[in-house]
């Protein structure tokens, strides 16, 4: 894998939200390491009226005031703008892909470009049927050359409509040249799980049933829907978070090691992850699976309250589920996992829990030994930390837990952004960490069982948990069955047991 000689990245949706915010400052990054194919232009794409002129000057205003820029970003930030060219268009209706496939033949000779074209959807989902089809349509997929496209989550809303989506993109791409982005998994700290757990002669051999009691996977925010309310109202917490994100956590801190960490290794894993998952029964999902949404409360509106949402909504903003992955490794461990809206802070977390010695020789001033933990701080605060028995000082011998830890910030070490990487690696054409098609039908084939059975049981309980909570204590009577309670993070990972910032 290498980066072609010439290369046109074409962003639709390039006047929203994601492209202002992610993409623009992760290819400034690209940019200033030099890490572009020797001929390389961005051209945007989407409704509004710009010039190449007039879309640059929106960009560099944009990236300017949100403060996306650091000082050396700054003074090159011109030279990055040239490469940036417009085509405005609808991507919603096919007769306007001509005239992208007309400016394209416009700026190759410029570019030395051949065909070579990866393409970008950053546009909401519904047009994601649509576009490629057009793009074929319109000529733009026949050309030689290499064609990739890249598409946000989520991609499809249920089995059916992604078992579409992948038969569509299948018609006009080869598997390997779709890439279908989960920002999480182009995070540093993600991928560092990997490593804390098959490099190191500490943690590999005791990653197992034999030593490890329960896991949690916690991702959680501190905000509700704001402007997404007609996205979210149509789509819930399962939808939007535990199908995709939630689910590649697991696969992580589960899998098997690869032979090889490529492509085809990496996530070969994360399939037999997903086919190892207990199957979902009616029983299972009423005694297993707790839903929630935020009501108003510490100041904050209830999400029926919020723009675009039904007064009646029923929409999912929490959910929280015990799973297992009945394989030799996993068998009996349980795997809880939980996403919401409005908690009390942002944080995204895996915390390992090792069973206690079998023999409880010494005693705690306080309450019962559970084990010592391993947490995994995906966001904020970066790092790793262990929590491990020692005596407690002073007379007698009683327990106590210190703690170990790694912080990327102390260590004045960047986690770099996940788009950065993530792009870096369709440019060099390494679909390694993104989603492939077997791994969306095998997610969607579990979690439809879910979808299905609230829509067959209305009657499902929806339980109301007040803003800035930790949400409906119906979750907590999950976890309570067979452990003691959740592990609700801090925002900073170190010294949660002095202090809490929220």
């Amino acid at each position: 894998m290498s980066l072609p000689h010439s290369l046109f990245l074409v962003i639709f949706g390039a006047s929203g939200d994601l492209t202002r915010r992610k993409l623009m400052p992760a290819l400034i990054k690209i940019h200033n390491g030099k890490r572009f194919p020797e001929h390389f232009a961005i051209i945007g794409c989407a409704r509004t009226a710009y010039t190449d002129e007039t879309y640059r000057a929106y960009l560099k205003e944009e990236l300017i005031k949100f403060g996306f820029l650091t000082k050396e970003e700054m003074e090159t930030l011109d030279d990055f703008l040239s490469t940036v060219h417009y085509q405005s268009m609808d991507p919603a209706d096919e007769t306007t892909y001509f005239l992208l496939n007309d400016r394209l033949k416009e700026l190759s000779p410029q570019y030395e470009n051949n065909g070579n074209y990866l393409f970008y959807l950053a546009t909401p989902p519904l047009l994601y049927e649509l576009i490629p089809k057009c793009l074929h349509d319109a000529g733009l997929l026949k050309k030689p050359g290499l064609k990739r496209i890249i598409v946000e989550k989520p991609f499809g809303y249920d089995l059916a409509s992604a078992q579409k989506l992948n038969k569509i993109y299948a018609a006009y791409f080869k598997e390997e040249d779709i890439y279908r982005i989960d920002h999480f998994l182009g995070k540093e700290t993600v991928q560092n799980i990997m490593v804390t757990r098959f490099g190191s002669t500490i943690y590999e051999p005791i990653w197992n049933r034999n030593y490890i009691d329960y896991v949690e996977i916690t991702a959680v925010e501190n905000m509700g829907i704001g402007t997404r309310g007609g996205y979210y109202d149509g789509a819930g917490a399962l939808r939007d978070m535990v199908q995709n994100h939630l689910m590649q956590l697991l696969a992580i801190t589960a899998m098997e090691p690869p032979a090889k960490f490529d492509k085809n290794g990496f996530r070969n894993e994360v399939i037999k992850v997903y086919q190892s998952l207990r199957p979902l029964t009616d029983k299972y999902i009423r005694d297993n699976v707790i839903r929630g949404q935020y009501i108003a409360g510490d100041d904050r509106i209830g999400y029926r309250e919020e723009k675009n949402v039904r007064p009646d909504s029923r929409t999912d903003t929490y959910v929280a589920m015990c799973l297992y992955v009945d394989n030799w490794r996993w068998q009996g461990v349980p795997f809880y996992i939980r996403t919401g809206k409005q908690m009390p802070t942002k944080v995204t977390e895996i915390v390992v829990h090792f069973k206690p010695a079998p023999m409880q020789m010494f005693q705690m001033k306080e309450g019962f030994y559970k084990g010592e933990e391993l947490i995994i701080r995906i966001q904020p605060d970066e790092g790793i930390l262990q929590r491990i028995a020692m005596k407690e000082p002073g007379a007698g011998f009683y327990m106590g837990t210190m703690e170990m830890d790694f912080s990327y910030d102390q260590h004045d070490q960047e986690t770099g952004d996940a788009y950065v990487r993530l792009l870096e690696d369709s440019l060099v054409g390494d679909p390694t960490l993104f989603t492939r098609s077997d791994a969306v039908d095998e997610s969607w084939t579990y979690f439809d069982k879910i979808l299905d059975y609230w829509k067959k049981h209305p009657e499902t309980p929806l339980y109301g948990y007040p803003a800035g909570t930790w949400g409906p204590k119906e979750a907590d009577v999950l976890i309570n069955r067979s452990h003691s309670e959740w592990t609700n993070p801090c925002k900073n990972l170190t010294h949660s047991n002095l202090y809490c910032k929220l």
